[in-house]
């Protein structure tokens, strides 16, 4: 019998090790984008290298994205089962999304149902990704601060 954290790295053609199992539990768990050294600090006592391994291999698979939240650490965001990112184009880009940092809890989320516009460009050029950040207060956040 197969786990949920199994099924999904087997989604995806990768094979579920310990530390694989691990690391997307720590993903799942968050909610948000996580760095290598968030992911760390949650796993405690698992090398850096194989998180980072670990991470690196959910990004050749499409199972997270890159986020560049200006942070100055790139972190990594789940994908959703049906994501194709990596493989998105001007031609299909129902996979670009925003991204949001939240100024006082400090999460980076994805808002995969906010599209980004795709602006014209002169010939010969072609969009192989792109990346919008917005800051501001999150919904948790603003929340919190009503009641």
């Amino acid at each position: 019998m197969s786990t949920h954290e199994e099924e999904k790295l087997l989604h995806r053609g990768i094979r579920p090790t310990a530390a694989r199992l691990l690391v997307l539990r720590a993903l799942l768990d968050a909610g948000c984008a996580l760095s290598l050294a968030d992911c760390e600090a949650r796993l405690g006592t698992m090398e850096r290298s194989t998180v980072f391994r670990a991470l690196s291999t959910f990004a050749e698979h499409h199972l997270v994205h890159h986020v560049e939240d200006g942070t100055g650490q790139l972190k990594y965001a789940l994908c959703p089962d049906s994501c194709h990112c990596g493989e998105t184009s001007a031609d299909d880009p129902a996979d670009l999304h925003l991204h949001f940092v939240c100024e006082r809890c400090h999460r980076t989320l994805c808002l995969p149902d906010v599209p980004i516009p795709i602006p014209q460009l002169p010939d010969g050029f072609v969009i192989h990704t792109a990346g919008y950040v917005l800051r501001g207060i999150c919904a948790d956040c603003a929340a919190r601060s009503q009641a």
